[in-house]
């Protein structure tokens, strides 16, 4: 492999934002080379049922929607290299890459790296994750309908999240470890108003109860220690989402939930620079905005390297 080449783009991450940006990049006739640590599709890999993606009318499995987008985009050209990034030196031009396959050098980079869901960290997390375990209410909803849910969380995710699952669920129980929600007010009176959204305030998910299937969580009272059992057929856990942007932190302009600050251009503060999908300030995080957010990074891209020779 030819280390001193110089690529017109690298994408940082092969999700749906990134695999579109390739695909349009390489359509635009530019040297494109996707870097992706695992798998192509990135979170959505591990969703087994999308729904929501519009062009697939019975649905389809997220891991097979992830491949289809690499195909997509190599059948134009692009390249995918599985490798872990492990520094990146944006500000230097060419660009320059490194990761465990190399050093890979380009005039513009994508940035789509991600946002992972953060985990409560309570025992067996992993392990029933799918099996009534969720962090995705509009992607797995539809899995508890008529069923009682319960809701980790107090900020604003968590308050959409039991709104959103009080139209599927017979019943849902908000779980927040204070005495009062952090979401912002806009949310209060309509979570006040559903018949069937129940609170459990000053209380912690202790234990997740249940063999290979979850059956109820154990909650603990902030205030006295007491625990309580209580029976649900599904958990979500909406405590915030962390970016994955250590990597660029002191290169690139982060917002105080460390993601990239760019806007609907993609553009950050560095010019040929772009950051796309879930890992860039925005306000909704869903496979078809991340699409969005490469085709428009890879117009921006095309437009920088016009400009800039």
């Amino acid at each position: 492999m030819d280390m001193e080449h110089i690529y017109d783009m690298i994408v940082i991450g092969g999700g749906p934002g990134g695999y579109t940006a390739a695909l349009y990049a390489t359509r635009a006739g530019l040297d494109t080379l996707v870097l992706e640590k695992l798998s192509a599709g990135g979170q959505m890999a591990q969703t087994t049922q999308i729904d929501n993606y519009p062009g697939f009318d019975e649905g389809i499995d997220g891991f097979a929607l992830g491949e289809k987008m690499q195909a997509g985009a190599e059948r134009f050209g692009a390249k995918t290299e599985l490798a872990e990034v492990r520094a990146v030196h944006l500000t230097e031009q060419p660009r320059r890459v490194e990761t465990s396959e190399g050093t890979f050098l380009a005039r513009t980079v994508v940035i789509a790296t991600g946002a992972g869901h953060r985990p409560l960290g309570v025992e067996r997390e992993a392990q029933l994750t799918g099996q009534g375990v969720a962090y995705c209410a509009a992607c797995d909803g539809m899995f508890f309908r008529g069923k009682t849910v319960a809701v980790v969380g107090g900020g604003n995710s968590a308050a959409a999240d039991a709104l959103l699952l009080s139209r599927i669920c017979k019943q849902v129980i908000l779980i927040h470890r204070r005495d009062s929600l952090r979401a912002t007010k806009i949310y209060h009176d309509p979570l006040m108003q559903a018949g069937n959204i129940e609170f459990r305030w000053n209380s912690t998910v202790d234990q997740l109860l249940g063999d290979s299937r979850l059956s109820g969580v154990r909650l603990r009272d902030t205030k006295t220690g007491e625990t309580t059992d209580l029976a649900v057929d599904g958990l979500f856990i909406s405590i915030g989402r962390s970016p994955e942007t250590a990597l660029f932190a002191g290169q690139i302009e982060l917002d105080d939930g460390g993601y990239i600050v760019a806007d609907e251009s993609t553009r950050t503060n560095l010019p040929g620079v772009f950051a796309v999908g879930d890992v860039r300030t925005k306000a909704v995080r869903q496979v078809i905005t991340a699409a969005a957010d490469g085709a428009v990074a890879a117009h921006y891209a095309e437009q920088h390297l016009a400009e800039n020779g």
